[in-house]
């Protein structure tokens, strides 16, 4: 049963926008602010006061529209920009939201103008506003996701899952460590205590070339990491299991690619894991972040 609308909490949110190209204007929606009204002297309190939240933002977890729109689209860098809006606004959440914005977002994320909406709850008004018009139709949904997206999309998951990817380092840039004009941005990472932990979505599907580039990356890697960081590196590539791609005895072949993927990046000091062992690699974050 929905909440009567004189009980509900009056909001307004804004849409974000991803538009890659100012002269075509074309774009896809990619998530939503939803910001507690002040109170207005209305009977009933101050709302504020009675839940603790006043402003939430969400992104999508689906960029397949994005991808639609924009083949080369960052979505990396679009997970960091979540997080860091997120952090911003916990920080201030009565501060000006144009300008956390403004800091926040890059040039091809735009905001709409503010609009009142009655919410039930910062939860449900939030769900809400995703389905209707963020996340796609069930049908779209259905299209397959594979390669580095699906790789990453789980690698997300799985640390969400954990309570540990908003302390994570994202979109790690390798010239940090290697040198300028590296254009090399590594997926995920963290320090716990002497050595930095840094995860690489590697996916076969469409051929062993991201492999090769972490391969030939790794030392220049290690290097730069004790020279910058005085710490050690372990460099996880994270890989679709064999069977997923038909790496089978079935199709020698293609079996024989995946285990010189494989044995390339092992041989450069890249540990290699699959998938299905990102659930214990989020719960070692877990433990060695103290979360919990």
């Amino acid at each position: 049963m929905s909440t009567p609308l004189s009980q509900r909490r009056p909001c307004e949110f804004q849409l974000l926008r991803y538009v890659p190209d100012a002269v075509r204007n074309e774009y896809v929606y990619i998530g939503a602010i939803l910001r507690a009204a002040a109170d207005n002297g209305q009977p009933g309190g101050d709302r504020a006061a009675e839940a603790p939240e006043r402003v939430a933002v969400r992104f999508t977890r689906d960029w397949r529209r994005v991808r639609c729109l924009d083949p080369d689209a960052d979505t990396a860098l679009l997970e960091g920009m979540e997080s860091e809006l997120q952090r911003r606004l916990a920080e201030e959440p009565d501060g000006k939201l144009r300008r956390i914005l403004d800091e926040s977002l890059s040039l091809n994320v735009q905001m709409t103008e503010p609009k009142a909406y009655l919410a039930e709850s910062m939860p449900a008004g939030m769900e809400e506003l995703m389905r209707l018009y963020v996340e796609p139709p069930a049908r779209e949904r259905a299209t397959k996701v594979g390669g580095r997206a699906a790789i990453q999309t789980r690698m997300r998951a799985e640390f969400e899952r954990a309570g540990v990817w908003d302390l994570l380092r994202k979109r790690i840039a390798a010239s940090t460590y290697t040198r300028p004009g590296d254009p090399l941005r590594l997926d995920l990472g963290y320090r716990p205590n002497g050595v930095i932990r840094i995860f690489h979505a590697v996916s076969f599907e469409p051929g062993l070339e991201t492999a090769k580039v972490l391969a030939f990356s790794e030392a220049a890697l290690r290097t730069g990491v004790a020279r910058v960081e005085q710490a050690d590196l372990e460099l996880t590539a994270i890989v679709e299991p064999a069977a997923r791609l038909g790496a089978t005895d079935d199709d020698p072949e293609r079996l024989a690619l995946y285990r010189f993927g494989v044995e390339t990046m092992e041989e450069h000091r890249i540990r290699v894991l699959t998938t299905s062992d990102l659930e214990r690699v989020a719960t070692t974050a877990r433990r060695e972040l103290r979360v919990g």
